[in-house]
């Protein structure tokens, strides 16, 4: 957009300080300088010759506008100078005019522009920015209800969504500098291209923020690699769904919980983090229940389970255990079904505990079957101050547990029929869980002497899942 040489104003009659400078406006034109002057509210508002209504706000937006009054000087059709608010002194050095209004005070603050006002600077930069938009546009009926539409459409896990308006979706785009076009992957189980700009449509209705995107990003990105296999969880008749666990500066950045109610309800953060991927899944891929998603019961888990992890610990981090430092932000994935609870209030030594979580851990899957799924432990910090107060590092508990987790040969198998498992040639014990099938993780509540056991689908082999870990990238 050209602009035209000379002077420009950017003003609002509702502005004390625009109000201010409006006759110094005309004396610099009547002393020979061109001035146009571009109004955001009020076409009537300025007595200058050269008036432009800019109530569209395409000028102010044009030229970054943020507040007004601002003078530009235009020269060879470029900006060659700018002053933001009244001060006397840098509009005497960019008209090249001196003792401008001598009576008024030196300065005087600017207001905001209506260009930059929440909402407004959304439509503006959708209307008339660069960055445009591939998905497809849905017009919403004028008499409809636009939370009921969206249920209709079917896009919805139950709840209600937040409309994807494209202001709404642009603004949570503003959360990552990645192209809006860039593919991340073919999301299962229809294997639909899964864009940057589809993630933040999806972010966008499961009400996360902007600055969650980058997480959802790293979330989808990990739910995409190969050895996660997505359509084999979500084709499974079991209970298990995605869990994302993060780690690194981000958790505090955007306010995550990592503390009481840990695994609950009450954080926008890790509520919507987690439900933006199901959404993903569900609208991106397609992975509706009773279609793709074959789970005979379910779990609560499949609406949203994301949390972050309590990095105030000596053990290692989740992340560092993957080999990120924790001054790098990342996300786990797991496939998890839900929480079960082990009570110790007892034990005030190791030996105790590891007996507690050993038998806890047991039965997982049920009691006679090995090698079947992988667990994460959520030691709580009443317990994890057992195991530092005697100097056990995460590497040594997990060791223990191990120790305690020999099944009997007898025992093993998928099926709960002893009688059908051949012994031949097995050595009389294996253990309950794969070398590397126990993750140990340090979050919850300061109180209850409690740790949450979290199991879930299938460990990797013919068929089945492995943890992913992706650092996270703006």
């Amino acid at each position: 957009m050209q602009f035209p040489e000379g002077l420009i104003a950017v003003v609002k009659r509702d502005c004390p300080t625009c109000l201010l400078v409006d006759p110094i406006l005309k004396s610099i034109e009547s002393r020979g300088l061109s001035v146009t002057v571009y109004v955001q509210d009020d076409p009537t508002f300025s007595s200058n010759s050269h008036v432009i209504d800019d109530r569209g706000l395409e000028y102010s937006f044009r030229l970054g506008i943020e507040t007004v009054p601002t003078l530009i000087r235009i020269t060879d059709g470029r900006e060659a100078a700018r002053a933001v608010g009244w001060q006397r002194a840098e509009w005497e050095a960019l008209t090249g005019l001196a003792a401008l209004a001598p009576e008024l005070p030196a300065y005087r603050p600017g207001c905001g522009s209506v260009s930059v006002e929440p909402g407004i600077a959304e439509r503006l930069a959708v209307r008339y920015g660069t960055r445009t938009m591939q998905a497809r546009r849905i017009e919403v009926p004028p008499l409809e209800d636009e939370f009921e539409w969206c249920f209709e459409r079917g896009w919805s896990d139950g709840l209600p969504l937040v409309p994807p308006t494209e202001e709404r979706v642009y603004r949570m785009l503003t959360g990552t500098t990645r192209d809006p076009n860039e593919i991340l992957g073919a999301m299962p189980p229809n294997l639909s291209p899964c864009s940057v700009e589809k993630v933040a449509i999806n972010a966008v209705m499961a009400g996360c923020k902007p600055e969650y995107l980058p997480v959802v990003l790293a979330a989808v990105e990990a739910a995409l690699d190969p050895v996660f296999c997505l359509h084999g969880l979500l084709a499974t008749t079991w209970f298990s769904a995605p869990m994302i666990i993060v780690n690194g500066p981000v958790r505090e950045a955007i306010g995550m919980n990592w503390q009481g109610n840990v695994l609950g309800q009450g954080n926008r953060a890790n509520a919507t983090i987690g439900r933006a991927l199901q959404l993903v899944v569900r609208n991106v891929g397609g992975g509706k229940p009773l279609e793709a998603d074959q789970s005979t019961f379910g779990t609560p888990a499949k609406y949203t389970f994301c949390f972050a992890e309590d990095e105030n610990t000596p053990w290692t981090t989740l992340a560092e255990d993957h080999g990120i430092s924790r001054e790098r932000s990342s996300v786990t994935l797991f496939s998890a079904d839900g929480p079960l609870g082990c009570l110790d209030q007892k034990s005030r030594a190791p030996a105790g505990l590891i007996y507690s979580l050993a038998g806890s851990l047991r039965g997982i899957n049920h009691i006679d079957i090995a090698n079947a799924a992988d667990v994460v432990i959520v030691i709580g910090p009443e317990h994890g101050r057992v195991f530092d107060e005697a100097g056990w590092s995460k590497a040594e508990v997990v060791a223990a547990l191990h120790e305690h987790l020999q099944i009997p040969a007898q025992d093993l198998g998928m099926g709960t029929d002893k009688a059908l498992v051949s012994v031949a040639d097995v050595p009389p014990t294996m253990p309950k869980f794969r070398h590397g099938g126990l993750s140990l993780v340090r979050a919850g509540g300061a109180a209850g002497l409690f740790s949450a056991i979290i199991p879930g689908w299938l460990m990797k082999g013919s068929l089945g899942t492995d943890p992913v870990t992706k650092e996270i990238t703006p």
